[in-house]
């Protein structure tokens, strides 16, 4: 922490001042800010900033404003002046900027302008008081009063549990809804920003801690300086930062909710959207959504009115529009075609199947146009597009076929009945490849290898014809081409360039002619471009594609299948090899201007040059290959979202992957969606960023949303939702509920994951607060165990023993029955969910024609759009009350053990409970078990039980049904605040603290344990510092092997152990979420080598100059393996190739025991290949 440090000043000065001084001045800095002030010549030598303090003195039950004085030169601070007002208390200091000496002091109940213009005589101009604001709008959007956590299931955030950790009296994380401590009767500013770039009048807009919003603006007049107060310009919830930036919007951040974006208007603020914040993760629930192969995660998030359920998935969200039946089998290729070449929108979707090719028109209705477009249908399309305004072209294996559509297919066709059309036959060969640009057609045979440039001309004013303008022979077989555009539009690189400099990224022989790219058999890919000057084709720039394992071998497959070129400050090429790796290419520095003065680049000869043409002076450029990426083992295809070169890409091999235009390497990102074989862009008046997925024997119409940050779902609950449980038979959540704004403050409720509709209810006592649930077998049906507490207040004394309070015991039945309404049943209406909008399609989609109707609509129960689903109002999920029974302490623990019994735990003590003759009315005890502390967790494995205690950590029991006799068996080497835990396997548990740690323990497989000796202590295998508290850990339902281990193991790697039960997802109080895989011991080897090169290497090291080993070690034993950092690995990815090597070849940091020196020493060399692929693997089972 040193290394960020730029000063350390201490005042009074470490080598001088008295006792009496030092206490004088110290205590706890509130706030600070430097105070700016008018520069001249004399005081610009010597220049000794000021800056303001607000301070609580030890002892002082005030704050005070102090003035310093810092001497740069002397490195020394003296302090100039102090300022106290009786009355409220200050909490912030903030200069007011280009002001040149005022200041806003912040106060409970009021705001104080101050003239620190002479830093000795400080004093106040203007005083506004805040509890006497103008009147509050009404809320346009939301009401919310300031969240605070309710001392709930996280009994350990009270400042007893704390104190038996930290030796403190006081904990910061202790906010408790039931206790006065910290609410204040005054208003006051809980967070501010300024106008940008506003020098004359500044304005700064506030929040106050009841979510109210004002503006302050300083008016400079020649009499002095005045403070105008706006009206209040919106209430909803109070924030923890603003931040005001150019254009009018405002960016508000809360702390347990969703921020918001705001555009100030000239009376008002205006809500735009939201910003998502999923903290605190109290719980959650994992879930396989079966439909896409992936882990989902039902997570409750927020407190009080912002409570939430959220579905978080991995990889970029996608809105699911439509659905047709299974019946498109066959399909070889999908196409969208504009009518003109500057139109916006698409005007026809085509279908390519074995035998045959379909037309249909893009719009409210997907109709079948073949006819009336003249494209060829009983033969199978290679390639389709449009080649100029009006005139489409289609290729297939014996023709190119040039149609002129009527009418009947678009507004703009020709006015005729029979659309025109003509064709172009090859001689004696057949088509093997295809594709259309502007004014431009490139075909490709295979047998003989021949490479066919083509255009259009004008017959007549309706009449067209293709001709052929060159053929040239091929040395190798072509295995796909793309014609990108011929003129480069406006990029997002150069908006605020001059026309020019993109120019100037364009490589030498690009500027004229047309330019197309090809991969070869050979494999290569190839630049290519043509002009009809005489010139006609020459390669511009070639690229080999040679790929060898760590073994020396060349990996086979390596053929392109799809190639783009890409425009991102450079020309790029990427290409997607048909064994699944993706490449990117990239010109060498000295090619953009001139490819010709650098003769050391050559690589080819004039035999060895891949198309034979009339002229070979000009050799190629050899392209440089930056990265590769293994995505898959399928053939990669790149489908661009727009014609545009600077467009993001969809590949798809063995799932979609969204790969983001970079300025280096290559950066791509999981798409949530299901596997794919062809996939197209959509663009229509109704859908301006769809893609048309095809996927088992469907065509899915679904919307990109990947400008949300996180792929979550959010159901508002009205309330803090403390516990999650999906219960498969009935495929609800069932969700616990606490602050509900009602004479009931908790219940359980059945909530639909679909729509959010709580369908159910179960309300518990007034005054009582749902603790814990956990679903029980009883027979052969499930009941609900939920636990819940009678008293208000902390569960854990300063000792850490248990508070003498009580709790309840309840067994719900849910069960399929008919609506009704007796009891505490209540069904409730749809809470809704705020990512829901309404698809364009849904009001018009019973007119599609290719069975695009509302029975196509994606009513999967593994969706997360509930469209066309209809929940029958006869029937319903209801909790019906079996029994209920009071305990001696609250039940913050349940957990099923075997198939008959489930344990639970009051104070600290736990108890082994079942339901003699399958019966949920009755629940007998059948042994307990006791622990020193209070206990927080409990699990099972099998016959192994553990058990999570505030602060003797981790306890191993076993229960013997004979004797009805728990014994504790193992338990933690170290104190330890248990957040949660769940058993691995018999011998090994994953706990998280309240620290912000999660460990690793085992202990050794014994077949007889010896009951005397429970001090044969757990052993730490490894540890991570997370630096948040994970309250809830699980483990992961999936995580997915690269589907080739067979084709890894030959790369030189070992197989990891991948297992579902290995795999840890832990979700944290500030919303995060992380997951912990398993790899093999080499594997960890190879990787931990890597990571501490990343830590140090100036390209991936922390930005403020942290240790990354000490951070992540921090609250464990120095000798503890720790957990590998996988976001740190990641950065080794975004590099290209040249920084992966200079990483590796960094040296190893210097290691602090003889033995990592050891180790270090006997260390084989790292090999790059061996590394990106291990960090593929890893990748590409994350996401």
């Amino acid at each position: 922490m040193g290394d960020i440090i730029h000063e350390r000043i201490s005042y009074p000065s470490e080598d001088g001042g008295n006792g009496s001084s030092v206490q004088a001045i110290s205590g706890t800095i509130w706030s600070m800010c430097f105070i700016s002030k008018d520069f001249n010549d004399s005081e610009s030598k010597e220049y000794a900033p000021v800056f303001a303090i607000v301070i609580n003195r030890i002892g002082s039950l005030m704050n005070e404003l102090a003035l310093f004085r810092w001497n740069v030169k002397e490195e020394s601070m003296c302090l100039i002046s102090e300022y106290v007002e009786a009355g409220a208390l200050a909490h912030s200091i903030v200069e007011v900027p280009h002001s040149s000496g005022f200041a806003f002091l912040f106060r409970i109940g009021d705001a104080l302008l101050m003239d620190l213009r002479d830093p000795q005589n400080p004093c106040c101009l203007f005083r506004t008081s805040l509890d006497l604001v103008p009147a509050s709008l009404v809320e346009e959007h939301f009401v919310e009063e300031s969240c605070r956590v309710q001392d709930g299931d996280d009994e350990g955030f009270n400042v007893a549990a704390c104190a038996l950790l930290e030796l403190s009296d006081h904990d910061p994380m202790f906010i408790d809804t039931e206790s006065d401590i910290g609410k204040l009767s005054s208003k006051h500013v809980s967070s501010w920003t300024w106008e940008p770039e506003n020098n004359h009048n500044p304005r700064m807009i506030i929040c106050l801690d009841d979510g109210e919003f004002y503006m302050f603006e300083l008016i400079y007049e020649d009499d002095g300086v005045k403070v105008n107060l706006s009206e209040c310009l919106y209430k909803g919830l109070p924030c923890k930062e603003i931040l005001w930036v150019e254009g009018g919007f405002l960016a508000t951040f809360a702390e347990m909710a969703d921020g918001t974006v705001f555009k100030l208007g000239s009376e008002k603020l205006h809500w735009m959207s939201s910003i998502q914040n999923i903290a605190p993760i109290l719980d959650f629930s994992v879930m396989d959504d079966q439909n896409e192969k992936r882990d989902q995660i039902f997570a409750c998030c927020g407190v009080t009115r912002e409570g939430s359920l959220r579905i978080i998935r991995s990889g970029i969200n996608v809105e699911k529009l439509l659905k047709t039946a299974p019946v498109y089998q066959g399909i070889t290729g999908t196409w969208t075609v504009k009518m003109k070449l500057t139109d916006v929108y698409h005007s026809f979707l085509v279908l390519s199947f074995v035998e045959e090719t379909r037309v249909l028109s893009v719009g409210l209705s997907f109709k079948d146009v073949t006819d009336s477009v003249g494209f060829q249908s009983d033969v199978c399309t290679l390639a389709c597009g449009l080649v100029a305004d009006g005139l489409l072209v289609q290729i297939h294996q014996d023709a190119i076929r040039l149609c002129m559509p009527t009418m009947d297919a678009h507004s703009d066709g020709i006015p005729v009945s029979s659309p025109f059309f003509s064709s172009w036959f090859p001689d004696n060969v057949s088509i093997s490849l295809g594709a259309v640009g502007q004014n431009l057609i490139v075909v490709s045979t295979s047998n003989p290898c021949f490479l066919s440039i083509l255009g259009v001309k004008s017959v007549s004013s309706q009449c067209c014809e293709i001709y052929e303008i060159q053929r040239v022979t091929l040395q190798y077989e072509v295995s796909c081409i793309s014609v990108p555009q011929k003129h480069i539009g406006k990029k997002r690189s150069c908006a605020s360039s001059p026309d020019n400099s993109c120019k100037a990224a364009i490589p030498s022989g690009m500027e004229q002619g047309y330019s197309f790219l090809i991969g070869t058999h050979k494999p290569s890919v190839e630049v290519l471009s043509f002009s009809e000057d005489g010139v006609g084709v020459r390669v511009l720039a070639s690229g080999l594609v040679s790929l060898t394992n760590t073994m020396g071998a060349v990996i086979s497959g390596c053929i392109p299948q799809d190639v783009r070129l890409v425009l991102v400050d450079q020309l790029y090429v990427l290409s997607g090899l048909r064994n699944g790796m993706l490449l990117r290419f990239e010109w060498p520095l000295f090619s953009n201007a001139s490819g010709l003065n650098c003769p050391d680049y050559f690589s080819y000869c004039k035999e060895e040059m891949d198309i034979v043409v009339g002229k070979k002076d000009n050799l190629p450029i050899n392209l440089l290959l930056i990265a590769t990426r293994r995505i898959g083992i399928t053939p990669v295809f790149l489908v661009p979202f727009s014609d545009s070169l600077d467009s993001d890409i969809i590949a798809l091999s063995d799932r979609p992957w969204l790969l983001q235009t970079a300025r280096q390497s290559l950066s791509y990102t999981s798409i949530s969606f299901q596997p794919s074989t062809h996939a197209t862009p959509v663009c229509s008046s109704e859908c301006p960023q769809g893609i048309l997925f095809v996927s088992e024997n469907c065509l899915h119409l679904v919307e990109m949303v990947h400008s949300k940050r996180r792929n979550a779902q959010k159901f508002h609950l009205g309330g803090t939702p403390r516990k999650v449980i999906y219960h498969s038979e009935s495929k609800l959540l069932i969700v616990m509920r606490t602050d509900l704004y009602d004479t009931c403050t908790s219940d359980i409720c059945c909530v639909d994951p679909l729509s959010g509709s709580v369908l159910s209810s179960y309300k518990l006592k007034p005054g009582e607060t749902g603790k814990s649930m956990e679903l029980v077998r009883v027979g052969n049906e499930h009941v609900l165990v939920v636990g819940t507490s009678l008293s208000s207040g902390p569960a854990i004394l300063p000792s850490g023993e248990a508070e003498s309070t009580k709790g309840r015991l309840i067994i719900l039945c849910l069960e399929h029955t008919q609506n009704s309404d007796s009891g505490s049943m209540t069904i409730c209406s749809k809470a809704g969910s705020s990512s829901q909008r309404t698809s364009p399609f849904r009001d018009v989609v019973g007119y599609t024609t290719e069975q695009l109707s509302s029975s196509s609509h994606c009513s999967s129960p593994d969706d997360n759009s509930y469209d066309g689903i209809k929940f029958d109002e006869a029937e319903t999920w209801q909790l019906r009350l079996a029994s209920a029974t009071t305990w001696p302490g609250m039940v913050l623990a349940i957990c099923p053990y075997l198939d008959h019994y489930f344990l639970a735990s009051a104070g600290n003590a736990f108890y082994v409970c079942g339901f003699p003759n399958d019966s949920p009315e009755r629940m007998k005890r059948f042994a307990v078990g006791r622990t020193r502390f209070m206990i927080t967790s409990l699990r099972t494995y099998f016959t192994r039980i553990v058990v999570g205690d505030c602060r003797d950590g981790v306890l191993f029991y076993s229960y013997h049904e004979e004797s009805k006799k728990l014994h504790q068996i193992y338990c933690d080497p170290a104190q330890r605040l248990v957040a949660d835990c769940f058993l691995m396997d018999a011998n090994s548990v994953a706990v998280s603290d309240r620290k912000g740690s999660i460990a690793i323990l085992s202990c050794q497989d014994h077949s007889e344990f010896e009951y005397s000796s429970p001090e044969s202590n757990l052993n730490l295998n490894c540890a991570y510092y997370m630096g948040e508290i994970a309250m809830a850990i699980k483990k992961g339902c999936n995580i997915y092997k690269l589907p080739a281990d067979d084709v890894l193991r030959s790369y030189g790697l070992s197989k990891s152990i991948d297992t579902a039960d290995d795999t840890i997802i832990a979700g944290t109080l500030l919303g995060s979420i992380f997951v912990f895989a398993p790899i093999s011991s080499e594997e960890y080897e190879l990787l931990e080598a890597v990571q501490a090169k990343l830590g140090i290497h100036p390209l991936t090291a922390p930005v403020l100059g942290n240790d990354h080993n000490e951070f992540r070690g921090r609250e464990n034993p120095s000798q503890a393996t720790k957990i590998l950092d996988g976001d740190m690995l990641a950065q080794f990815l975004e590099l290209t190739n040249r920084q992966q090597e200079s990483v590796l070849l960094t040296p190893q940091p210097s290691p602090s025991t003889s033995k990592a020196s050891s180790k270090q020493r006997s260390s084989p060399p790292l090999m790059l290949h061996q590394v990106v692929q291990l960090l593929e693997r890893v990748h590409y089972a994350l996401h």
